[in-house]
Parts: structure tokens; sequence; C-alpha cells
């Protein structure tokens, strides 16, 4: 590993189980790039995925390192890895308002309530949702919640990005728009991504080294 290394580092990286090696992958995705990993459901795309946010099943034997940034975060807890995630639901809370679901994610900072609800205003302006900050996520659009969700993970200031199968459910005509939203914010901040999927669009779209397993 190169001192001062950017970008998210699977060193050496095999999970197996029952004896049988599922996933081997030792690769770099450097600020701002995109790896799709493309495989058929049950390939291990999930598992992998699991295994760089620390949530991989006791049942799962994992070598190898996964570095972020050069810091080593292979056995530190999820909530310490500043790895986003996006799934293919949105997975936003129904008894939360659209600024109560962005404020969840929000990092702690200076200025108490008044700055997170300044932050939380121009997030839902970034995203095209100005003023939708007491608006019950119910009355959203499939679009207006995909972005609340995006905008959500990106207020915790991640390192990397998941993708996993996240824009399956999206209508062909919402889908475009939302993945490329999601991969140019990813460019613009310099976020690696790792997506997973078995659509061929998805993968074409993110225009990034496929892995296919």
């Amino acid at each position: 590993m190169a001192e001062g290394e950017r970008g998210l580092r699977l060193e050496g990286l095999s999970i197996a189980l029952n004896g049988q090696r599922l996933i081997g992958l030792d690769t770099l995705i450097v600020p701002g790039e995109t790896l799709t990993v493309m495989g058929p459901s049950g390939s291990g795309k999930s598992t992998l995925l699991a295994a760089i946010t620390g949530t991989l099943a006791p049942s799962f034997a994992m070598t190898g390192r996964i570095r972020l940034d050069g810091r080593d975060i292979t056995r530190l807890p999820t909530e310490a890895r500043r790895i986003g995630i996006l799934f293919q639901d949105e997975l936003l809370f129904a008894h939360l308002s659209v600024g109560a679901n962005l404020a969840f994610g929000l990092r702690p900072q200076p200025g108490g309530r008044a700055a997170r609800r300044a932050r939380i205003a121009q997030a839902l302006d970034d995203i095209g949702l100005a003023g939708f900050a007491d608006r019950d996520p119910a009355t959203l659009s499939g679009g207006q919640r995909a972005r609340v969700s995006l905008m959500r993970m990106l207020l915790s200031e991640p390192c990397a990005l998941l993708l996993d199968e996240a824009f399956s459910k999206l209508d062909t005509a919402l889908r475009g728009q939302i993945r490329d939203l999601v991969f140019q914010t990813a460019r613009d901040r310099g976020l690696p991504v790792l997506q997973v999927t078995h659509d061929q669009s998805d993968a074409d779209a993110a225009q990034g080294r496929r892995h296919l397993l």
C-alpha cells in the first residue's frame, strides 16, 4: 500500500462458505471511479458488500484486508467505517418527516439545532426539493424518495459508496435520471464506488471497470 493512498482497496479479499470460495478480489477503486461487480442472484454480490460494511454473517469465512484512504477498516464496527450504501429500497423512516429522515444521517456539527436545520434546508435545495422538510415520505414520488435516500446517505459524509442493485426497482425513465444523479454526485465528491448488479445497463451507466462473478 502506498503512503497516503486514496480510495477503497480490497487487499487479497477472499470470502468462503462451507469451504467453497465465493469471492476473490484484489483491487483499488480510486476516488470518483466505479467498479461494477456483476453476477446472477446467489453469486455472492451482496455478501461482498456485507464484508465491506462489516455485516458479514458468522457462517462466512473472510481473509484479506479492506482499506479506505489507507486506513485498515477490516475489523472496525460498521458505524466507524465511513461507508455509505444505497439499496434497491429507499428505506426511509415512515414515521419521520423528510427533514427528520435527513437529520438521521447528519453527522454531528457545531451550531446546534439552527445549524442542523440550515444544513437540511440546503441539502433539500441541492436535490431540488426545497421546502420539503415537513413532508411525509409517503407523499413523495419514487424519484423524490430516491433523492432523499441519496442525500441522507451523503449527509453522513461517507468516504466510499456501495450500490446494492440500487436502481432495480425504478421504472425505465426514472432509473436513468437517478442513476445519472448518483454517479455524477460520486464523481463530483471524489467517492470510490462499488456497484453490484445483474443489469447490463447499470454497468454501462457507471462508465467504469467491471468484475464478473
